[in-house]
């Protein structure tokens, strides 16, 4: 339902964009690991990789379970809570270790909440916390890594800005990008496959913003010293969603 509701309202709000590297795909038992800066930006990568035949488990902030429709349907459809800072929050890993171990995709935002900062602008992904390592160890799973950009366009600021930027959305149609980068497979300890992950999350976010025409400032390099991430391979386009005139 979470694809399916996403791939009729996200043409709605904007003019959306899907790119993958040579190479990429999101097999069965994948774990797709996605850039966060928006709450609007959820919306976006499913609306992305449902164009890619992909509907994954999604990791999410467990306030959503309390909202009494959208909470039924998580939990039908097997998304996974998180609890952070409440003693519950390991039930999220053993939740998404199984789905994954049953072939489904999941999907994690490794920085583990949204950005306070201001604007509309582009940012490099913040640092990652060690879930995505740990999932990554108890699965074996390889990592997909997924960067989107324009989301803010959508919805940022504070809540009266947030939802001023969903009301006018349908007016402004802001352009948004999502590119898939090809998956790896990390056989390090926790530090390594966390600073892997956000390198290739960052090259992925790099290119999504750069077809957005945004300034892409040097991302946080995490774990190994001196990698800021290499240019990514290059990208085919894998489905368009946006007329050809207008800027977002």
């Amino acid at each position: 339902m979470l694809s399916r509701l996403a791939d009729v309202l996200v043409p709605a709000v904007g003019r959306l964009t899907v790119t993958t590297d040579v190479g990429a795909a999101c097999a069965p038992g994948s774990i797709i690991a996605a850039n966060h800066t928006s709450l609007a930006d959820p919306a976006v990568v499913l609306a992305a990789l449902r164009c890619l035949g992909v509907r994954p488990v999604v990791m999410a902030a467990a306030g959503l379970w309390r909202i009494p429709v959208l909470g039924r349907a998580l939990a039908r459809e097997g998304h996974i809570p998180v609890y952070r800072g409440d003693r519950r929050a390991a039930d999220a890993l053993d939740l998404a270790v199984a789905a994954v171990k049953e072939g489904r995709q999941v999907l994690i935002y490794p920085e583990g909440g949204l950005p306070l900062r201001r604007g509309v602008g582009e940012a490099p992904p913040r640092s990652f916390r060690t879930g995505l390592a740990r999932l990554v160890e108890r699965t074996g799973a390889p990592v997909v890594p997924v960067g989107q950009a324009g989301a803010r366009r959508i919805a940022s600021g504070n809540a009266a800005k947030q939802l001023a930027g969903v009301v006018t959305a349908p007016l402004r149609r802001p352009r948004l990008h999502v590119h898939v980068g090809a998956p790896l497979t990390s056989t390090g300890d926790h530090g390594e496959c966390t600073a892997q992950a956000h390198r290739a999350v960052s090259a992925a976010w790099r290119t999504a913003a750069g077809h957005l025409g945004e300034p892409c400032t040097q991302p946080v390099v995490q774990g190994l010293a001196g990698a800021a991430g290499g240019s990514p391979r290059a990208s085919r386009p894998a489905r368009r969603r946006t007329p050809s005139d207008g800027r977002g």
